[in-house]
């Protein structure tokens, strides 16, 4: 193992180490463990719909935040100030609306249309596509995506792995790559769920417990807001940017919230909904996953503002610590627990916190890409594959997602693939547009129909690409393109999909009689 080869040449701290281990040989354990215990490719991609409230809850909300919540977020908040918190709003607002809307139709839809286990296979079923474009059109720009999403989690795990032990980024990034395909192989849903909710718990403890000590030490909240003004005022101002010392005018602001649309089109999270055991088990759901968010994203908010006190409190500067924003939270847990045996070990399992980030939502993605690839494409040409047969597959595609980004994430002369934020808020544009405005649709609109589907798809995704891409160079002399790109292909792919719709043959009277019973059994629970 490099790690231990690394720490035998340089006296690296063993208790640190041999509790991130100890960490990560659990994940592998239960990753194991449920090899042992699928007998279908239903129980491999959504674990027999068998999932507690509990587990869904957590397992969707860690898969969600990923490394991006202690890394990312904090980052932007320590550049930015407070002004960067209109994503965390914008964040809780689409939680709380896609619990709420989307959860317990999607759950009973699903079942209800022809049992649909990935995202793909729902949107077919929905709309009688036998053509399976709408397959192939869904499947491909997962698979897309969930590669840009699954690079930035292996930017994550170098970043953590080579701030903790004296190792290479690239060695670092393939051992964080190893670790998380290793148990997503093994096990499947199940498995990521198990370890979701465990890394969901630990993730939750870490991110309350280091800001609470940092505002501790400082004397109290009064001291350290008083203290944050003495090193800049700006930066608990709500808006403006404590960087640039501008107002955060509506582009800026609507780009934040615009955020909170994504949540209707994630594919990592939406198969959360449907593998809950029963559709009346999503009300109590919600109200732990909103709990969990709502604290761990003002948690993770003053992480990024308190790095300014901790880095005052100990003359340090930025340049000091790595000068990488992104590593705030690494930095201050190497700091505060830097001696002795116990705290140094306590140290090791709350750095594992942020690898838990990481993997809960990698492990996710390459699970919902496998599955896309498998039952989705694979299937459609040897349709008599056995169950057995589509799971190897299944760990195939696993294999080939993660080298493809873990590939990607080697450019470290790439600004745009050495900032996790930067790939994150890409992919997260992507999802949200080809796919939110669809499954908004497919749930509550019984006109939608299948040209409208995919038409609403690709222009979504391709929007995302052209903006992100051509149009956002010309920020500068129209600042209408320095929109996040999730807003304009949001828009654009919900005026497509209605419109397409509408001047397209409509939906056959037993997608109508089958939109409307879902309707009325919604309304009967």
């Amino acid at each position: 193992m490099p790690i231990i080869a690394a720490a035998a040449a340089t006296g690296i701290n063993w208790c640190v180490l041999g509790s991130f281990v100890g960490y990560l040989a659990l994940m592998l354990g239960i990753g194991f463990f449920f090899s042992k215990r699928q007998e279908s490719l239903g129980d491999y991609y959504l674990g027999g719909r068998r999932m507690n409230k509990w587990v869904v809850a957590l397992s969707a909300q860690a898969s969600d935040m990923s490394g991006w919540l202690l890394m990312g977020l904090p980052g932007a908040l320590y550049v930015g100030g407070f002004s960067e918190a209109w994503i965390g709003f914008g964040l809780l607002v689409g939680t709380y609306l896609n619990w709420k809307i989307v959860a317990r139709r999607l759950r009973h839809y699903s079942q209800a249309c022809g049992d649909s286990i990935t995202i793909p296979d729902f949107i077919s079923n929905r709309f009688r596509d036998q053509s399976g474009i709408s397959r192939v059109v869904a499947a491909l720009i997962i698979l897309v995506f969930f590669t840009f999403y699954t690079a930035a989690g292996f930017v994550s795990a170098a970043k953590l792995f080579s701030t903790m032990f004296p190792i290479a980024y690239t060695t670092a990034l393939w051992i964080g790559a190893v670790v998380v395909v290793s148990y997503t192989l093994l096990g499947g849903y199940m498995a990521v769920c198990w370890t979701d909710f465990i890394q969901g718990s630990l993730m939750f403890v870490a991110i309350v417990l280091v800001p609470a000590i940092v505002v501790t030490d400082a004397g109290g909240f009064a001291a350290t807001v008083d203290q944050l003004n003495q090193i800049n005022p700006y930066l608990q101002s709500i808006f403006t940017n404590a960087s640039t010392m501008k107002a955060t005018g509506f582009i800026g602001l609507a780009s934040c919230m615009a955020w909170g649309l994504g949540y209707f089109g994630m594919p990592h999270i939406l198969v959360r909904f449907m593998s809950i055991d029963s559709p009346a088990a999503v009300k109590g759901s919600r109200r732990i996953a909103m709990t969990w968010v709502t604290i761990s994203l003002a948690a993770a908010t003053v992480i990024g503002l308190v790095f300014h006190l901790y880095l005052k409190q100990h003359g340090l500067t930025l340049e000091q610590v790595g000068n990488d924003p992104e590593k705030c939270f690494m930095v201050m847990i190497n700091g505060i627990f830097s001696s002795g045996v116990c705290t140094r070990i306590f140290a090791g399992i709350l750095l594992s916190a942020i690898m838990a980030a990481i993997m809960s939502t990698a492990d996710s993605q390459l699970l919902v890409s496998a599955s896309s690839f498998t039952n989705d494409l694979y299937k459609r040409v040897k349709k008599n594959a056995g169950n057995q047969e589509l799971v190897r597959v299944s760990r195939v595609a696993v294999a080939v997602v993660a080298l493809s980004a873990a590939t990607m994430a080697m450019n470290t002369e790439s600004e745009f693939f050495k900032v996790v934020m930067k790939m994150v808020s890409f992919a997260w544009a992507g999802f949200g547009a080809a796919f939110g405005p669809l499954i908004l649709l497919a749930l509550f609109w019984r006109r939608t129909n299948l040209a409208g589907a995919v038409s609403g798809m690709v222009v979504g995704a391709v929007t995302c690409f052209v903006w992100k891409f051509v149009l956002a160079d010309y920020a500068a002399s129209c600042p209408i393109f320095g929109l996040y790109e999730l807003a304009p292909g949001f828009l654009f792919s919900l005026i497509v999909t209605i419109a397409v719709s509408l001047v397209t043959k409509q939906p056959s009277a037993e997608m109508v009689a089958e939109f409307d019973a879902v309707a009325a059994d919604q309304r009967d629970a």
